[in-house]
């Protein structure tokens, strides 16, 4: 069964946000890392997977990720605090 992942990337600990909705969450942190991600990801250096919530169905995954872009910035970086106190590069411990 195919999984799709809301994340969150960060430039640093409190810095800049991206949100994004992806099926190969490795592959899409890789390239934003790379700089291919986005323009707007490479023009502010958001390259840290700070935050991901994993989704069976690509309309749950979308809906969530709208439903964050909406969030006012304080409870983007709350939720990333709940999972990611330290705002530690989650890509390094995903499970390529």
């Amino acid at each position: 069964m195919r999984q799709y992942f809301v994340y969150i990337l960060a430039s640093k600990k409190n810095g800049t946000l991206y949100i994004g909705v992806t099926n190969d969450l490795g592959k899409r942190a890789f390239d934003h890392r790379e700089g291919r991600g986005s323009i707007f990801t490479a023009r502010y250096g958001v390259a840290l997977l700070v935050y991901y919530e994993p989704f069976d169905r690509i309309d749950e995954a979308i809906a969530r990720e709208k439903e964050l872009k909406k969030w006012r910035r304080e409870w983007k970086i709350e939720l990333i605090r709940t999972m990611n106190p330290e705002w530690n590069d989650l890509y390094l411990t995903l499970q390529l």
